[in-house]
């Protein structure tokens, strides 16, 4: 009688939270980048969720996984449902009452966060999901992926939080910092393209 391969029983990837610019910033690689973090979740049959909007880097990485096949669900608050901000073709757009609803739905259907460069919403959620992490509200990966170098600064700051005392040495394991789509959806527990 053969004997059965072992196989390590991992949490299966479903859905992985994006945060992003509603601009596209000045550097192509922002926008590179986000294209192919679509593709590359539609390839491996994982949701994008999203902040639900169709403008900036938030429509591009959008459109990518939906022009590559994959589920997008969007959350955006009923605020912002404008003709020229709501993304009228996603699989799914959730309509919220407001911000913090938003981050709350966003986490629950999500088991990983990635963020790509954006302005002050995108730290805001991220930042979020690290400060819940600390608190023990969930486990789940949380990758900057440093497109061209944008998040080193930030970087910069928390390792001086850390060297001036307000962020203990241990917590730099809250977060994970990626090069590269590949490596953060790797950090994310996504594996290779199948």
């Amino acid at each position: 009688m053969a004997r059965a391969a072992m196989v390590e029983c991992r949490p299966m990837i479903r859905g992985v939270c994006v945060y992003c610019g509603s601009q596209t910033g000045t550097d192509p690689r922002f926008r590179e980048a986000a294209v192919e973090l679509g593709r590359a979740l539609a390839a491996r049959a994982i949701t994008l969720v999203y902040g639900g909007g169709s403008i900036g880097l938030m429509g591009v990485v959008a459109d990518a996984a939906l022009a590559a096949g994959g589920r997008v669900t969007g959350v955006i608050p009923s605020f912002l449902c404008t003709a020229e901000l709501a993304h009228a073709g996603l699989t799914e757009q959730v309509v919220v009452d407001g911000m913090h609803t938003r981050k709350r739905v966003m986490f629950e259907r999500s088991d990983a966060f990635i963020a790509l460069p954006g302005g002050f919403g995108t730290l805001d959620e991220v930042l979020e999901m690290i400060t819940w992490r600390q608190l023990g509200r969930h486990e789940r990966p949380i990758i900057f992926l440093n497109v061209a170098g944008f998040f080193d600064p930030l970087i910069r700051h928390f390792d001086g939080a850390i060297e001036s005392g307000f962020v203990r040495p241990e917590l730099r394991s809250l977060y994970s910092v990626a090069g590269s789509v590949d490596e953060a959806l790797a950090i994310a527990g996504a594996g290779a393209r199948p």
